[in-house]
């Protein structure tokens, strides 16, 4: 059974299933999650808990076992944490999460926490057993285009809320981009607005003032921005991501296999395949994919030469090597790029107008 991290809340009010699979990579809301489920557990008699961390090859499933089976000393109802940090229980571990599955009793309220995983892991027999046997709640990260409401959410939740019309807007926009990749420090900034003014509505220049710049960011959404044509957004993430001391060659690498992407697809699709099969063809999928349609058909062959001409020329800056057309240090090599990015492919999110195309 499926549960999403925002319902949880209203599915344990109608009663507990005997195991809850916490699993995602944004540890703010697996933290909620979890301690939701605590709480719902010593609500319904849970006064003893066990947390079993698995750690290494050498775990000892059998006393995990043995503590699933022994009834709890000090009440009716024990509460049982596995906490899996790998995500990779190993053969020993699955087997013995499936005997755990299977042999459960009444009086075990189980929480089993892990990271994000793959498709194959979500495949194996100990986590489908886990699936069937209770309730799943994935935890992903809030999107940038979600943030700005998960934001005025919480303010919600603490009696607060920004002004109402573009002017609200904007300013949830503003926060947004103060902590966007960073959701622990989000929270922590929403509750410092509880703290430090009373319920209502807040102004900008509150926020402006109170909210701190902890945005953090991740080199492999910086190519969505700029596809979407994010022009200040893909410059931001940009400068972020040179503050944070990210690698230059891995943010080229990430635009280059952008570009070269876009190439091998506009070459299939010259050559008379299906879009669709020449996007599967060159991997690209999930966000990317809709990207990609949209900015494919507007791209010129010229426009693909000439990006694909300035990856290599930022291939060299990033490594050291000079070139008399491009800047020097690379960080504003990758800026030209982005913009050269940008603006070959900004059409494809907007009507077929005209296209500017900046030259290396």
């Amino acid at each position: 059974m499926q549960v999403r991290a925002d319902q949880l809340a209203i599915h344990l009010q109608k009663g507990l299933r005997p195991i809850y699979t916490v699993w995602g990579d944004e540890p703010l809301l697996a933290q909620e999650a979890g301690d939701a489920i605590r709480a719902a557990a010593r609500a319904a008699g849970c006064a003893e808990r066990q947390v079993h961390t698995v750690a290494g090859a050498h775990f000892d499933w059998s006393g995990l076992l043995g503590a699933s089976q022994a009834m709890s000393l000090f009440s009716d109802k024990q509460l049982i944490e596995i906490r899996i940090p790998s995500g990779k229980p190993g053969k020993d571990g699955s087997e013995a999460l499936q005997r755990y599955c299977e042999h459960i009793g009444d009086e075990i309220i189980t929480l089993v926490q892990l990271p994000k995983l793959d498709r194959q892991q979500q495949q194996a027999a100990w986590f489908t057993a886990l699936d069937a046997a209770g309730v799943m709640v994935k935890v992903d990260p809030i999107e940038r285009k979600a943030l700005p409401q998960w934001i005025a959410q919480r303010l919600a939740a603490q009696g607060q809320r920004v002004q109402g019309g573009e002017a609200g807007q904007h300013t949830l926009a503003f926060f947004a981009d103060r902590v966007e990749g960073n959701l622990l420090a989000a929270h922590q900034e929403l509750q410092k607005l509880g703290l430090l003014y009373p319920a209502g509505e807040l102004a900008f220049e509150q926020i402006e003032a109170a909210v701190l710049n902890v945005a953090r960011y991740d080199v492999f959404k910086l190519g969505e921005a700029v596809l979407a044509g994010q022009v200040a957004r893909a410059l931001r993430m940009l400068e972020g991501l040179e503050a944070e001391g990210e690698a230059a060659v891995l943010v080229h690498w990430t635009l280059a296999s952008d570009i070269l992407a876009l190439k091998r697809v506009k070459d299939a699709v010259s050559a008379g395949r299906p879009l669709p099969m020449a996007l599967r063809e060159a991997r690209v999928w999930g966000a990317k994919e809709r990207l990609f349609e949209r900015a494919v058909p507007l791209l010129t062959d010229n426009a693909v030469a000439q990006l694909v001409e300035a990856a290599q020329v930022c291939d060299g800056l990033v490594k050291g090597l000079k070139h008399p057309d491009w800047p020097v240090d690379p960080w504003e090599g990758l800026k030209r790029l982005v913009l050269m990015l940008v603006q070959n492919t900004a059409a494809a999110g907007k009507a077929r107008g005209p296209r500017l195309v900046l030259s290396a």
